[in-house]
Order: structure tokens, then sequence, then C-alpha cells
């Protein structure tokens, strides 16, 4: 329930983060008889992630048992790429959306009044998607559904009053650090589901090796303990994982995390950066105009003796 109440929260504060920014532009802009095309689209987005959602849920069951695990493993790991290149993105794009945003309206209000309502749909709709995919695959990986759905639903809510708050001036929040701690953490979240996804592809017999553990950790962390429960429901934490789980999982992680700090890193650079040559230029003397060249004299024109008199 924690991973997806933070997935819910994330993704809630980052649609509410587009939407703020979307809503502000046009009130500025004196265009809010456009607000109702922009909801429109944002209605549009919710619908379609409520259906993905109603699909992933009610529609394996219908299919064969090979069918549903291999479904299952191919949707998990793309809901892991997708967290992962969420997390990235913004990472790298967040201090960049709003002029981005802005530049995406101004074009949607030359085209035409559809352009608006797509704009909408595409801002929120990935986040969304992103959502459904992930509890999804939270759920299906071992976390009650009920609890995964509540918890999502629960995280949603909580982004929906805190950007209210933001947009009023009554919350502060450091949303940058807020990003970069979650995104660390959703990064071993999407390690427990890619292997969870390498396990149902073994089970679908997709991927050879199901069937035989790497180790077992069963007495250290029997599976109907709540400590188990609990690192089960949040990280798809298995206590005999099979080789490939392993691998999948200690690869994602080794590759994942050092590229994550490393952009963490240079993010914090360029700030630095910035904020120095904002100082520079802030105390840097002011020119001192250059003097006015002294007039120049011309000299007074000398006047010819009169000639002498012919005699």
């Amino acid at each position: 329930m924690l991973a997806t109440y933070l997935i819910g929260l994330r993704e809630g504060l980052e649609a509410g983060l587009v939407v703020g920014i979307l809503v502000a532009y046009l009130a500025k802009l004196g265009r809010r008889d456009l607000l109702g095309r922009l909801w429109l689209g944002i209605g549009l987005a919710i619908a379609v992630a409520l259906g993905v959602g109603a699909a992933l849920t009610w529609g394996p069951y219908a299919m064969t048992f090979q069918a549903q695990e291999i479904l299952g493993g191919v949707l998990s790991i793309v809901a892991v790429a997708m967290v992962t290149w969420m997390t990235f993105w913004m990472g790298t794009h967040g201090a960049a959306l709003s002029k981005e945003l802005r530049s995406s309206v101004d074009a949607a209000i030359d085209r035409s009044w559809f352009a608006l309502v797509v704009l909408g749909a595409v801002s929120v709709g990935r986040e969304g998607i992103e959502t459904a995919l992930f509890v999804w695959a939270n759920a299906a990986g071992g976390s009650d559904p009920l609890f995964a759905t509540l918890g999502a639903v629960l995280g949603i809510l909580t982004a929906v009053v805190i950007s209210w708050g933001i947009s009023r001036g009554l919350v502060r929040f450091n949303l940058g650090r807020f990003f970069t701690w979650t995104g660390l953490f959703l990064i071993f979240v999407a390690a427990g589901v890619l292997a969870y996804g390498i396990g149902d592809l073994q089970e679908a017999s997709v991927i050879p090796g199901w069937g035989t553990s790497a180790y077992s950790l069963v007495a250290i962390v029997p599976p109907g303990s709540w400590y188990g429960t609990v690192l089960a429901g949040i990280f798809n934490f298995s206590p005999e994982p099979t080789w490939a789980q392993v691998f999948a999982w200690v690869a994602y992680v080794a590759i994942t995390v050092p590229l994550y700090l490393l952009m963490l890193r240079r993010r914090s650079r360029a700030r630095a950066a910035a904020s120095a040559a904002a100082v520079t230029a802030s105390s840097a003397p002011a020119p001192t105009p250059a003097a006015a060249p002294a007039p120049t004299i011309a000299p007074a024109p000398t006047i010819a003796p009169a000639a002498a008199d012919a005699t």
C-alpha cells in the first residue's frame, strides 16, 4: 500500500503541477473562456486511465493461464520502463517544464479549439496511464488489490489537496526534494516489479529457469510474517527468487541507481553554476560612462594682407 500511495502521490503532484501551470497561463493571457476545453481534455485523460485500469483488472480472466502470465510479465516490464523514464525525465526537464507547457499552450491556441483539448489530455494522461500500470503490476506481484488501489487513491487525493494548497499559497512544499527522494525509492520498487515480471515470463516458459531458486530466505523472512508481507507488498520481495530474477534485480539497480545519482550531481552542479553566474552579474560594478571628448576649437582664419598699390 505504501508503494502505491507514493506512486499515486508522485504522479498526482506531477499532474497537479502541470494543470496548475496550464490554468495559470490561460488566466494570465485573459483566456479563461478556454478553460472548459482544457478541463475536457483532463477529464478524457482520467477516463482513459480508469479504462486502462479496468481492462488490466478484468480483461485477463478470459485468457489461458499461460497467456495471463505472458501478459503480466510484459506489462510489468512496460510499467518499469515507464516509471524509470518518468523518474529521469522529471529530473532533467522539471526546471524547464513551465516554459515548455506555455509554448504548447500558445501553439494550441493558434491551431484550433480541439488542440487545447488534446494538450490537456496528453499532459495528464501520461501520469494516469503510468499510475494504472504500476498499481496493477504492484497488486499482481503479491499486494492485496484492494489495498493497492486504496493506496493509489489516497495518494492522488493527497496530491490534489497539496496542489490546491500550493496554488492558494497555503502550503509550502519542496517539490524538488520530494521528487528526488521518491525517485530513488521508486527505483527499488521498480526493481521488484521487474523481478516479478521475469518470474511471470519464466512461469509461462518464455524464459527458462522457473522452479530453480538461487537461494532461500524462508527461514529468515517467512512469507506469512508481517515483515515478509510488508516487503512483498512494497518491493515485491520473494524469499526464493530464481537466478533470472536475481540477475534482473541486480542489473537494474546496478545500472539505474548510479545513473540517477549522476543525474542529480549534474543537476546540482548546473544549479550551482547558474547561481554563481547570477551573483557575479548582480555584484559587478556598473560601467562608468565614457567622458565626452573635449570640443576642438577651429583656428581663426588668416586674413591675407592687402596687396600694395602698383606704382
